[in-house]
């Protein structure tokens, strides 16, 4: 079976002013990612969004509130389309020096949390990550010396490709920005007021049956909605 994943990201920086990161993806089987690009196409249309205008987690808003709902209704009623996500806490209380990592390396690290329990062997995967800044192209290059380094001679063989791409060309990256910015939202504790973006959230508690701080229990894990809190050594 060959799958697309569709990688994203919130609050990566290093020094950005954040405590919590988030890396994650939407995935899907490759031979179903241009029907669910096209239907997702078809609901923006239906509410005047240009077929091919960029829909991000900022931008959700009480304005176009009930497009975003259609669009999270969309996702788990899909059965093709999944998600998950790596939450990485206590991003200023690192103290990479004592474990001879630079920040980097650390980010790789998580960046592998997220793709081991997606990745199997009996199954092929291309990587699609969004296009943020100029130093794209050396992060494409040292995912793969990761993933090449951490799952040994299966690599070539899973793997197939890892690329940047733009997120505004693709309906499944925005989705996938949709999910993500929803988790780092509510462990950033920015859900303190009413607005579109609580009610997004709401959905998918909703939706899901499981909080979006947590590592999803495996008595309500249905292969659907994962989350993996990573938990940073105490030193």
């Amino acid at each position: 079976m060959e799958y697309n994943l569709y990688c994203d990201e919130s609050c990566h920086i290093q020094h950005d002013g954040n405590d919590i990161m988030v890396i994650g993806g939407v995935f899907c089987p490759k031979s179903k990612a241009k029907k669910i690009n096209k239907e997702i196409r078809r609901i923006k249309e239906k509410y005047k969004i240009g077929p091919f205008a960029e829909v991000k987690w900022h931008k959700v808003s009480n304005n176009k509130l009930d497009f975003y709902k259609e669009l999270i209704e969309y996702f788990f009623s899909t059965e093709d389309l999944r998600f998950r996500c790596v939450i990485a806490p206590e991003k200023k209380k690192l103290n990479l020096e004592k474990y001879s990592l630079t920040y980097n390396e650390w980010y790789y690290r998580i960046y592998y949390l997220l793709l081991k329990e997606i990745v199997s062997v009996d199954s092929e995967y291309y990587i699609y990550m969004d296009i943020k800044d100029t130093k794209g192209g050396e992060k494409v290059k040292k995912l793969k010396e990761v993933l090449n380094n951490l799952l040994y001679a299966f690599y070539s063989d899973v793997v197939k490709n890892v690329q940047l791409v733009r997120s505004d060309e693709i309906e499944i990256m925005q989705l996938s920005d949709i999910l993500i910015g929803a988790v780092s939202y509510i462990n950033r504790d920015l859900n303190v007021t009413s607005n579109g973006k609580n009610e997004i959230i709401n959905l998918i508690l909703e939706k899901t049956g499981q909080g979006l701080k947590y590592t999803t229990s495996p008595k309500i894990f249905h292969n659907k909605f994962d989350i993996f809190r990573w938990k940073p050594r105490n030193d």
